[in-house]
């Protein structure tokens, strides 16, 4: 008998953790395992924002597929379709080209891609949060309009450069404008001495009146006070109705000149969740209890592109797109594939909802672990304590602690590396090696810039 072969779509926190237990407990000859990604690395969403203040190294929350499984084989690329009826996935080599690949079970786990509204001008001035190179840029781009504003002197400029406009209040939006509003403002005052600190502003914009309001009342208002104390503004009511390189117009009609748009309202489903033609909720798979996917034999949904009915809640709830789910489910569902290989029987996931923990920069923080409420040192013990215990391997671990330590003895770095300024990803692009004048030149330039000032 060959074994049977299982084709997981996606190397987040649900497809990292199936694959880590079917690994673990099927011998070679029950199954062979493939995992499809477009980038062979696990990445720990949570602390993008930290990467983007400058308080963790990249290599730390981003930890190679190869190191962490061992027996699956991983699939460069991106699944762009799936036909279920031959039981087949298209996948979009990195280079270009098309082949598929054949499965008998297939665990559909692509997570979520950023919800991008039709706000005309976001497409092309937006700064999303969601990968590590996003992250990367968003900081690289930030610590350059300080650069800029330092030399050039033109206040409308200058206040374009030093406005900076989150939208989206969420985890994701508030722990971004809170640590990277940290790092401008003491860059500002430590660095440049020719800045004005007071123009260096953050604005937080919402579409509701609360902020994050899984908190609760008492604790998101505690973070409203850590925001206002910070002098990040909080806009509510409102979001973004039209952007340009040079400024946002939010839906109250209310004009904010900036260059830097951080968009984080929200997430939307894989769009590979509408290819099956299963029910879908809000463009998620509608998945059964056990995670199967109603009506389509061999096929298997968790994680942020599904919608898994929340059993400890009720009242037809479904699971929160939250990365304690994707782990909790990837692993469920690993161990009911493994249950239906060998004859056994699929049992429902269950998980109470452990809480959420906010990280808003050096001693700040709140969180509501198992509905008890904490701020400041006891919450931010409580939060790294529980990222650190997320991250999936020792090393992941240690490089994040390392980190940790390094940033509360010499604080922040405010080095950018530069890799976002330029178009061409050449060694010319890089280098700017065509950009020097001719000798005889330069007296020409410096006249036309004298005759210029």
């Amino acid at each position: 008998m060959e074994p049977s072969k299982i084709v997981i779509i996606g190397g987040g926190f649900a497809g990292v953790e199936c694959a880590r237990y079917l690994e673990r407990h099927l011998k070679p000859e029950e199954a062979f395992i493939q995992l499809i990604t477009p980038v062979a690395g696990l990445l720990y969403l949570p602390l993008l924002p930290q990467v983007a203040s400058g308080v963790l190294n990249p290599r730390s929350v981003s930890v190679s597929l190869r190191r962490v499984l061992r027996r699956t084989e991983v699939v460069p690329g991106t699944a762009i379709g799936v036909e279920p009826k031959t039981r087949q996935v298209i996948v979009q080599r990195p280079t270009g080209g098309e082949f598929a690949l054949g499965y008998d079970h297939l665990v559909l786990v692509p997570g979520s891609i950023t919800r991008v509204l039709d706000v005309p001008g976001l497409d092309k001035h937006g700064f999303g949060m969601k990968t590590l190179a996003e992250a990367m840029h968003l900081r690289d781009h930030v610590l350059r309009q300080l650069d800029i504003a330092a030399v050039r002197g033109e206040e409308d400029e200058d206040r374009e450069r030093l406005n900076f406009v989150t939208i989206g209040a969420g985890y994701a939006g508030t722990e971004t404008a809170a640590v990277l509003n940290k790092v401008t403002q003491a860059a500002a005052r430590r660095y440049f001495p020719r800045l004005n600190p007071d123009m260096v502003r953050w604005h937080l914009v919402t579409h509701g009146d609360r902020i994050m309001p899984e908190l609760g009342e008492r604790l998101g208002g505690e973070v409203k006070r850590i925001l206002a104390e910070r002098g990040i503004e909080l806009i509510s009511g409102a979001s973004a109705q039209q952007v340009t390189a040079n400024g946002v117009t939010l839906t109250n009609g209310r004009y904010i000149p900036t260059r830097t748009l951080v968009w984080t309202a929200g997430v939307a489903p894989n769009p590979l969740a509408g290819h099956l033609g299963a029910d879908t909720a809000k463009g998620r798979i509608v998945a059964a209890p056990d995670l199967t996917v109603p009506g389509l034999d061999g096929v298997w949904a968790c994680g942020d592109a599904a919608a898994v009915p929340d059993l400890t809640e009720g009242d037809d709830k479904i699971c929160a797109p939250t990365a304690q789910h994707a782990m909790r489910q990837g692993r469920h569902l690993a161990k009911n594939l493994l249950a239906t290989l060998r004859g056994g029987k699929a049992e429902p996931y269950r998980h109470p909802d452990l809480g959420m923990v906010v990280d808003l920069g050096g001693r700040d923080a709140v969180a509501r672990p198992l509905k008890i409420g904490l701020r400041g040192i006891p919450a931010q013990f409580a939060a790294r304590g529980y990222h650190l215990m997320a991250l999936r391997t020792v090393v992941a671990r240690a490089r994040v602690a390392f980190d940790w330590t390094v940033h509360g003895l010499s604080g922040d770095d405010f080095l950018r590396i530069g890799y976002g300024d330029y178009d061409a990803h050449t060694i010319g692009g890089f280098e700017q090696t065509g950009c020097y004048l001719p000798a005889d030149e330069v007296p020409v330039a410096l006249k036309a810039i004298c005759e210029t000032d």
